[in-house]
């Protein structure tokens, strides 16, 4: 399938999303994975999991017009080596998706609506979240929540993060696209607010945050 879509936002960060639709063979042959990196994703037993690895590196093929290296810190925050763009990266079964930025830090998250997220109310939500929730449209709003404190995670790159404690996501209503707004917790008490924003697209739920 290739590139499934491209958007850029007003605040110049660039969305990029790849539909994997290939065979493995298919994408190794679209990609230009380092040999020792090729030789780590070979070492990945699960079929889908190699081809979403892959399916990353075809993607930045796609978006730069330089090859880019990828790599990742020790807490697993991405990189590229060769390039001062900053860089968040998000996988499904069926999709890969990245979000750049010249400048601004990121956080991205995609995840399926098929999947069942009735653990992540106990597992992710404050109380006050879960008094929010909509029973008719209860597995949407969890997956959004979940997307949107994965991303705020991805953005912070800190450790140890209590998403119930830590991340506050105010009231919404699932659309098919919208705002969010969040506020981390530190855990020296210090406050920080984020919007986020998010999109659905064939039975998924795409949420970013730049800045």
């Amino acid at each position: 399938m290739a590139l499934y879509f491209k958007k850029r936002l007003e605040n110049k960060a660039e969305i990029a999303v790849w539909q994997i639709t290939e065979t493995e063979e298919e994408l190794k042959a679209l990609t230009s994975v380092p040999n020792d990196e090729m030789e780590e994703i070979l070492l990945i037993r699960n079929e889908s999991q190699r081809k979403q690895k892959l399916a990353v590196r075809a993607l930045l093929n796609e978006v730069f017009e330089e090859k880019m290296y990828l790599n990742h810190h020790d807490n697993g925050k991405p990189f590229l080596e060769n390039c001062v763009t900053n860089i968040s990266i998000t996988h499904t079964e069926k999709y890969v998706a990245i979000i750049t930025h010249d400048e601004d830090d990121l956080g991205i998250d995609i995840e399926s609506l098929d999947r069942d997220f009735s653990a992540v109310e106990q597992k992710a939500l404050s109380q006050e979240e879960i008094e929010d929730l909509d029973e008719d449209k209860k597995n949407e709003q969890l997956a959004i929540y979940w997307c949107a404190k994965e991303a705020i995670f991805k953005r912070m790159s800190q450790n140890r993060i209590d998403f119930a404690e830590q991340i506050e996501v105010e009231k919404f209503h699932p659309k098919g696209e919208g705002e969010l707004e969040a506020t981390f917790i530190h855990k020296d008490e210090h406050e920080e607010d984020f919007e986020l924003e998010y999109m659905t697209f064939d039975r998924h739920v795409l949420v970013w945050l730049v800045g």
